[in-house]
């Protein structure tokens, strides 16, 4: 298999192939993100809606994918905490009792695999897709799975890799794969 671009997200730094594409020092995720998006001339309004997490993986599929047709490119991501992020968040909406109004539009978001359908929405994706949770980043379990979806035909390319968010620590690293 071969790696054809890559993009790491951490410290409010994006890098593409391994050169600084954007940095915002000193901000939290909130202002990077909605920084990033502007750098990258994104115009997808739904984003400013999104969780942390799907922020974060929008915004490094978008580093890769943005100028090109991606129409049977798989999505194979992994985290640690899930959607714990935003778990955390929800909850603390339903336990106050003076501001008791759980949301609809953050329920939404407390499922780590919403952030691929945010991604397929945007791109156009309509091929094979999985989140896993793992206790760390495994390349091999990966890159073995994305492997198998180009092997069998189900993708022409593999967007694979790292989407972790809890409170401020992030880190997203992805790549794009072919045989």
């Amino acid at each position: 298999m071969t790696v054809q671009k890559t993009c790491l997200i951490e410290n409010s730094k994006i890098e593409l192939n391994g050169n600084t594409l954007f940095t915002a020092a000193g901000t939290s995720f909130h202002d990077f993100a909605k920084a990033a998006y502007k750098h990258l001339k994104t115009d997808y309004p739904k984003f400013h809606k999104m969780d942390a997490l799907s922020k974060l993986a929008f915004l490094a599929a978008e580093v890769l994918l943005r100028d090109e047709k991606h129409k049977n490119t798989a999505l194979v991501l992994a985290n640690r905490s899930a959607s714990l992020d935003t778990d955390l968040k929800y909850q603390q909406s339903i336990n106050s009792p003076d501001d008791y109004f759980p949301s609809p539009a953050v329920f939404v978001y407390t499922l780590p695999n919403i952030c691929i359908g945010e991604i397929s929405i945007r791109h156009g994706l309509q091929t094979e897709n999985a989140f896993f949770v793992l206790d760390e980043y495994d390349e091999t379990f990966l890159k073995k799975y994305s492997e198998n979806l180009l092997k069998s035909g189900k993708a022409t390319q593999v967007l694979c890799g790292w989407a972790e968010m809890f409170q401020e620590n992030y880190k997203g690293f992805v790549y794009l794969l072919t045989l």
